[in-house]
């Protein structure tokens, strides 16, 4: 468990086959929550939420494939999402379902998309929302007073695929160096997978970013 600030709580939870950073984030004193990338069992994020008697308000994706948001449709919660990820949601295909043999399609949810700059108001905190386009067109970054999640975007030395349809590693590598880097060095990076980092630590270190 993490702590964000004086009032929010940090949980992650690895979910499905592929091993994502479910992360829910929660109001010590209101128990509202909200959930970023429940891809997979439903389950163990509910239970979670259950025993911690939380209250979860929306759902918030980093980027539209389905290892990041096969659990949507076990929850009746609004779904926000960058614009252009939106029919991600809604096609095997793009969210790549389609590809592994088990095609997801979305139905019947209410979903709010997202653009860079948009704000989200939780309690007397903010999320602020940070196109980086370049594993999807779509993904963001969300950053929460001094913690970002990055999605696919950018791991702990590492950054994210560019081999899917849609994506681009020109556009992965600046929108990580023009904009996540512009970040102060003190923010904790939480990524789709794998450990915490900070923004300090990847501009120092991270093999895939290094100037030549």
């Amino acid at each position: 468990m993490a702590v964000l600030n004086n009032n929010l709580t940090l949980k992650t939870i690895v979910v499905g086959p592929m091993a994502v950073n479910c992360y829910i984030v929660s109001d010590k004193s209101t128990k509202n929550a909200f959930i970023v990338d429940p891809g997979d069992d439903f389950g163990d994020i509910n239970r979670y939420l259950d025993s911690n008697k939380l209250r979860p308000q929306f759902i918030i994706h980093t980027h539209g494939h389905y290892d990041h948001i096969g659990a949507d449709s076990d929850f009746n919660l609004p779904i926000y999402i960058h614009k252009l990820d939106r029919d991600c949601l809604s096609d095997a295909q793009k969210n790549l379902s389609g590809f592994f043999g088990y095609p997801f399609k979305l139905t019947e949810k209410q979903i709010n998309t997202l653009e860079d700059g948009s704000e989200i108001k939780f309690g007397d905190s903010v999320l602020k929302i940070i196109h980086i386009p370049g594993h999807t067109a779509g993904g963001i970054g969300i950053l929460l007073d001094e913690a970002l999640f990055s999605g696919d975007t950018l791991f702990a030395f590492g950054i994210g695929r560019t081999d899917f349809p849609g994506a681009s590693g020109d556009l992965l590598i600046s929108s990580i160096r023009e904009k996540l880097f512009k970040l102060a060095d003190n923010i904790v990076v939480y990524p789709g997978h794998g450990e915490p980092t900070t923004i300090g630590k990847e501009k120092e270190g991270n093999p895939f970013l290094m100037s030549p």
